[in-house]
């Protein structure tokens, strides 16, 4: 007599046959902290840049209100962008596609502005001129860079201790974008990506002593560069650059140390509370660029002392967030990506801070999310997007445990 096969529930069947396996969930919303932090920042660069920018503009013959207008129109597509980038899973700009199109488009378009780049009476060629506005190379090349380098040391990871792994293919990574940016010139960025990307190497279990013997390569060759365009161009903008910086009150050159001068005299105005929003003196056409780069200069004039802690202690804020949110990252290529487009800002930020006060040589790089700029603007938005939505990203393995469900045991997810 045969024995009939005892049926088993459909669900229980369904249930033992499911491998134990990470189940990606969304858990909670994005980092109200981080998100907010950039929202206070945005808020308070568009005022400000409206008050630097109105008096330059009405010099031009243009609206008082023209670079305010631009500018907000370029934070509400950065806006947009940010809040796409916050629902669009960041796993995305892990695909080896993605990646490598990214590293390779920025160093056409880093190249293509070698030849049509336009020159906006800065004596260097970084921005490409669209029909409605320009466009700056340099912006991508810093998003490729993070994304291209999260990506490699992802995929090596277990093998990043050796040189030839870990850290010399980053090296001519580097090489090739640092290069491209060099012949513009653009010192800053070219320093804020070196800077990066030997953080993102570090970080993801390079040598240091590895890094070190690239970076003592590097900075030759670096060295070796700007001093052929120096001699090559007679006095160029990177000897102008330092005069300008090592005495400017006191430099014969006083067109080359305009600029700087008035920053200073801009900070010192300010005092402890500043002469009011939009009491700047500066503003009126005394200071270049008081709209771009030097916009810092203008919130000390106004806000004073501690209007001007306040912005530097909301961009620590953001720093310190952005870096939370990569440490408590589920996969090392959000922590990657997540420390390379904070560092990004809060580097940034500190560069420019130290040119419009004098620490550094002026070296042309903007305040983000204060300075006009509408490429450099949507871009750091949409990185912030891509950090929002990191932080609301998990993946979470469900406990299990072994039970008898009719005839067939086995290991099925426990309820939460």
């Amino acid at each position: 007599m045969a024995l009939r096969k005892k049926k088993v529930p459909r669900r229980a069947a369904r249930a033992a046959k499911k491998e134990q396996a990470p189940i990606r969930v969304r858990v909670g919303p994005t980092d109200l902290t981080f998100g907010l932090t950039v929202l206070i920042l945005l808020g308070i660069g568009l005022v400000m840049m409206f008050s630097a920018s109105y008096a330059i503009a009405i010099n031009e013959g243009k609206a008082g209100y023209f670079y305010a207008l631009r500018q907000a129109i370029f934070a509400g597509v950065g806006l947009i962008a940010m809040v796409a980038m916050s629902f669009v899973d960041y796993h995305f700009f892990q695909k080896r596609i993605v990646a490598f199109g990214a590293y390779i488009g920025a160093l056409a378009l880093l190249l293509l502005v070698l030849f049509i780049g336009t020159d906006l009476d800065t004596g260097c060629k970084r921005w490409i001129k669209l029909p409605f506005t320009t466009f700056q190379p340099s912006e991508l090349a810093k998003f490729a860079v993070v994304i291209i380098f999260a990506f490699l040391i992802d995929q090596n990871f277990d093998r990043m201790k050796k040189f030839t792994v870990g850290t010399l293919p980053f090296a001519f990574l580097l090489v090739f974008v640092v290069g491209l940016l060099m012949l513009e010139p653009h010192l800053s960025c070219s320093l804020l990506i070196i800077l990066i990307g030997v953080t993102l190497m570090f970080v993801g279990g390079a040598k240091w002593w590895h890094i070190d013997i690239v970076g003592a390569i590097g900075a030759v060759l670096l060295v070796g560069l700007i001093i052929y365009l120096m001699t090559s161009r007679g006095v160029s903008y990177f000897e102008t650059r330092i005069n300008t910086w090592l005495d400017p009150f006191n430099s014969p050159d006083e067109a080359g140390t305009w600029q700087t001068r008035q920053s200073l005299i801009a900070i010192g105005s300010g005092g402890l509370f500043g002469l009011g929003l939009g009491e700047s003196r500066q503003k009126y056409i005394y200071l270049p660029e008081a709209e771009n780069d030097f916009v810092f200069s203008i919130v000390c004039e106004e806000l004073g002392f501690f209007g001007a802690v306040m912005v530097i202690l909301l961009f620590v804020l953001l720093v310190a967030q952005g870096f939370h949110i990569a440490i408590h990252s589920k996969d090392r290529f959000g922590m990657l990506v997540a420390i390379g487009f904070t560092l990004q800002i809060g580097l940034q930020a500190f560069i420019n801070i130290a040119v419009v006060s004098g620490l550094v040589p002026n070296t042309g790089i903007s305040l983000p999310f204060f300075s006009y700029g509408g490429t450099a603007l949507i871009m750091q938005l949409t990185q912030m997007g891509i950090v929002l939505n990191i932080s609301r990203s998990r993946e979470v393995v469900k406990p299990v445990e072994r039970v008898q469900v009719g005839t067939i045991e086995g290991e099925y997810p426990r309820e939460a």
